[in-house]
């Protein structure tokens, strides 16, 4: 068994420290051939996620620590909906709707716990360009 409690959450923000890019995964799935998505993610304020979009997946967000604000746009680029991510204030996760496309702003040291079909780099996952 795995315990994901303060210890956990401390090493990963620590590891995503000392990551170039402010983050850190923990892979959470049986074995890297499961054909799903599932992992914490450690996000430091100082990290960028390009803004994405997931075209055969909802993308399922629960925030474990910290604060961070989901951010969604249209497919003209242009900001619908922001969305604040904050346990203490009872705001605990959110559900991106497949194909719309997202980011997430880092406002303090946070860790997620991310869901979503496909196996990562083969689900059809595009990047703003």
């Amino acid at each position: 068994m795995i315990g994901i409690d303060k210890k956990l959450i401390t090493e990963l923000l620590d590891k995503a420290a000392e990551n170039p890019r402010r983050r850190q995964h923990y892979d959470l799935r049986n074995t890297s051939e499961d054909g799903s998505q599932c992992m914490l993610n450690a996000l430091l304020p100082e990290t960028v996620v390009p803004a994405h979009r997931h075209p055969i997946s909802n993308e399922n967000v629960i925030l474990l620590y910290g604060k961070t604000i989901e951010v969604l746009y249209d497919n003209t680029k242009h900001e619908t909906t922001r969305y604040m991510l904050d346990p203490i204030a009872g705001n605990f996760g959110c559900v991106v709707p497949m194909g719309i496309w997202h980011t997430v702003e880092v406002l303090e040291p946070s860790v997620i716990l991310e869901t979503k079909n496909g196996k990562y780099e083969k689900d059809g996952s595009e990047l703003w360009k």
